[in-house]
């Protein structure tokens, strides 16, 4: 007896029904399903009683490659469906595609991705031909909303022409392969029973083909086994509506959830119904006004677009259509997200927003407490509890006692695995960082489960877990990339030592060829911090620390020396030169680089006329700093008056030449030297600048003075007020609420009207 075959698309509530209704007709033997058949031996886990939607999660992990991949299952999806009717049946229900961790599915995180992007021609054509502007719309008109007779040969008909000539991609030729040796293998086995093969559309029409070529071999296909080596497994996971929603990126079936769940159990017109009543509650409690007169317009609305669509009932878009002509008033500046399956954008009108949410609905899945878990589930639950984080309490870690440094590393690792439930709000964020202590919150922990289930991916332990996702950020992360830093810092937080010692080297050997000063900057002070201060997390005078600083300060000069151009003061380099001055301050012998070689190096970037305006006041102020003389009188002092007075020449960049020298020689500006102070020779030059030219320099000159903390400001303030010989508060002229920029402005627009009053004679002499 040949196969009955049926094309479905995934989590389509018609489909679901057709699929109902087709395995308590045949009463087949049996039911093969599209799934991983690696996961046939566990079949009774998917029985449980799970509340849905849940999802079959998938890892696989090797020397090479790293992917995960989703199975999500829904109430009204296809392929439920007939894992619940077919074991209700008596039927042997099998899943007989590839294993998720196959290359086949390489580039695909969801196993019912759909492969509509391949026929997009025939569905562009089947659009056009009956008027809907998008897929989804063109499907409910089809088969949603369309009489149930005769659905099964809509259905064959529809996927025949869609998928045409389609090449199918290699993967899809190697599972549809694989899935037609399972037919043919049941064939054979079957006898007189009848074989109903439940698969996506797409496929449907290659497997048909093949299920009537010969077998290539008798009895069921080998499973395909991993390469030596690699790691993988599948477990279910709870899931929700939002993960399933188009709108959110969802990579296949339908769009809208929570209506479609409504469509599953109450049909067209009961769908529609509590999608209206669901959008004006939303509506109302965000305080937009909803009358009842609006209600009863969007119904009348969507009836009639119903009708002028040729629907027997309402579709979801004559829904959705009918909520947004009747209680948008005004303007849409977006493309209504149903018309094209799209996010919604920025800025979308409230009516849509809320109309979208309501589509979408809250619901999440939850497993059966019989479900097997991954190991690293019941280790995390044993380490939360032995470090007393299992509750709500705010948890304080000391990190300079044993229990509390392994309670903060339990955390960080939980912190790398994205798991939700505790948010560090206090704590060391840095290397050279003096906190002990660190305070973690509780948060909300929706999702939980489900992520640490998907961690487990990593590994059976916490530490295992923690080092392979830092292993994998060290292996993808670009040697330019600016997080090196930071993934520096999570790998001692997370206590792996060997990972550490690996990084470190890998660091080394990049940052010879790094070209970002700025992102070198931040490895070069996590580096330093860590070397000079931590004795916590037992990195300090580690000699591959040694290394990491010596490269990234020799690296961080050349690269200074070789900038030209001009742009704007940039933070990050400035930051870097700061962490080369320390570095020169409080670890010289571990570099190459002597002082004096720096300082000559310094004044050579700064007399550079093509350098940038901030790396020529930064290398006054590191020249300044590495001990060139400093002393009142010297002649630094008349060198730095000199240089200043030549970076006001150019009143747009002088703001930009000082934001270089504060950050390299804040201390020195703030240091009480009288008349001869550096702070003094600023004052200067700042005050005999006109009007005008101030106001130019005026918005640089703010981010310039941001490099000084608030009591450092107010120090500024009060002597610039005392050498003015004037009374005043400094603390009071810093918090004027007024922004300077604007007051600038303000004073120059008076000036302005007053000389061209002047000019012609009619300003008021009273």
């Amino acid at each position: 007896m040949p196969a009955v075959f049926l094309g479905v698309r995934h989590h389509s509530p018609a489909c679901a029904r057709l699929v109902a209704d087709t395995v308590r007709r045949l009463r087949p033997g049996y039911v093969l399903v599209e799934g991983p058949a690696d996961l046939n031996g566990r079949l009774d886990e998917l029985a449980l009683g799970h509340e849905l939607p849940i999802a079959v999660f998938s890892h696989y992990r090797d020397a090479e490659r790293t992917a995960t991949t989703w199975a999500p299952l829904c109430d009204y999806s296809p392929e439920w469906v007939a894992l619940r009717e077919g074991r209700a049946a008596g039927a042997q229900v099998l899943f007989v595609d590839l294993p998720s961790w196959h290359p086949a599915f390489e580039l695909r995180a969801n196993r019912y991705a759909d492969a509509e992007a391949r026929y997009a021609e025939a569905t562009d054509r089947l659009c056009e031909r009956f008027g809907t502007g998008s897929v989804d719309a063109l499907w409910d008109g089809l088969f949603e909303v369309a009489p149930a007779e005769g659905l099964a040969e809509r259905l064959d008909a529809y996927f025949d022409l869609v998928r045409g000539d389609s090449a199918a991609d290699e993967g899809d030729r190697a599972r549809e392969a694989y899935m037609a040796d399972w037919v043919r293998a049941v064939l054979a086995e079957a006898g007189d029973a009848t074989v109903l093969v439940v698969t996506g559309g797409f496929h449907t029409p290659a497997l048909r083909a093949l299920a009537a070529q010969p077998a290539p071999a008798p009895g069921r296909p080998p499973l395909p086994a991993p390469p030596p080596g690699a790691v993988s497994g599948s477990y279910l996971v709870p899931y929700s509506f939002r993960q399933l929603d188009a709108f959110a990126g969802y990579q296949s079936g339908m769009p809208s959830p929570a209506y479609y769940q409504r469509l599953w159990e109450d049909g067209p017109e009961g769908a529609a119904d509590h999608l209206r009543r669901s959008v004006v509650t939303r509506l109302r409690g965000r305080r937009h006004p909803v009358s009842t007169a609006d209600l009863v317009a969007a119904a009348a609305l969507t009836g009639g677009l119903a009708a002028l669509r040729g629907h027997p009932v309402p579709a979801r878009t004559d829904v959705l259509d009918g909520l947004v002509g009747a209680l948008v008033k005004d303007d849409l500046t977006q493309p209504l997200p149903w018309s094209r399956r799209a996010p919604l954008a920025p800025g979308s009108h409230p009516v849509v927003v809320e109309t979208v949410a309501a589509c979408s609905g809250t619901r999440t899945g939850r497993l059966h407490p019989d479900t097997p878990a991954p190991p690293l589930v019941h280790d995390t639950a044993a380490r939360l509890a032995a470090i007393g984080a299992a509750g709500d309490r705010p948890l304080t870690c000391d990190l300079t006692t044993a229990e509390g440094l392994a309670a903060s590393r339990t955390l960080h690792r939980l912190r790398v695995l994205a798991v939700p439930g505790r948010r560090r709000t206090a704590g060391p964020d840095h290397g050279a960082d003096p906190v002990t202590t660190e305070r973690w919150e509780s948060e909300p922990d929706a999702g939980r489960d489900a992520a640490l289930i998907e961690a487990g991916a990593y590994g059976a332990t916490l530490d295992e877990a923690a080092t392979t996702v830092l292993t994998e950020r060290a292996r993808t992360t670009d040697p330019t990339d600016s997080g090196l830093a930071a993934l520096l810092f999570d790998t001692v937080l997370c206590g792996t030592t060997a990972l550490t010692d690996g990084l470190l080297g890998t660091l080394t050997t990049a940052l010879a060829h790094h070209p970002d000063p700025g992102a070198l900057g931040a490895v070069l002070s996590t580096a330093l911090g860590l070397w000079r201060h931590d004795r916590v997390y037992g990195t300090a005078r580690s000699p591959l620390l040694a290394a990491v600083v010596d490269g990234a300060v020799g690296r961080i000069l050349w690269l200074t020396e070789g900038t030209h151009g001009r742009s704007g003061a940039d933070p990050a380099r400035l930051t870097a030169l700061a962490a080369v001055r320390d570095a020169l301050r409080h670890a010289p012998g571990l570099l190459t680089v002597t002082a004096g070689d720096a300082a000559a190096l310094a004044l050579r970037v700064a007399r550079d006329p093509h350098a940038p305006a901030d790396l020529r006041g930064a290398a006054r102020g590191l020249h300044l700093t590495l001990g060139t003389g400093t002393g009142t009188g010297s002649g630094s002092e008349v060198d730095l008056a000199s240089a200043t007075l030549d970076a006001a020449a150019d009143v747009g960049a002088l703001g930009d030449w000082l934001a270089g020298l504060f950050a390299l020689a804040r201390e020195e500006v703030t240091a009480d030297a009288g008349d001869h102070s550096l702070l003094a020779a600023v004052d200067s030059v700042l005050a005999e600048l006109t009007d005008a030219e101030f106001l130019i320099a005026l918005p640089a000159l703010r981010q310039a003075f941001a490099w000084f903390p608030p009591r450092e400001r107010e120090r500024i303030a009060r002597r610039l007020i005392e050498r003015r010989g004037v009374r005043g508060s400094a603390r009071a002229l810093l918090r004027t609420t007024a922004d300077p920029v604007r007051l600038a402005a303000a004073r120059a627009l008076e000036e302005n009207v007053t000389a061209l009053l002047d000019r012609h004679g009619l300003r008021s002499t009273r």
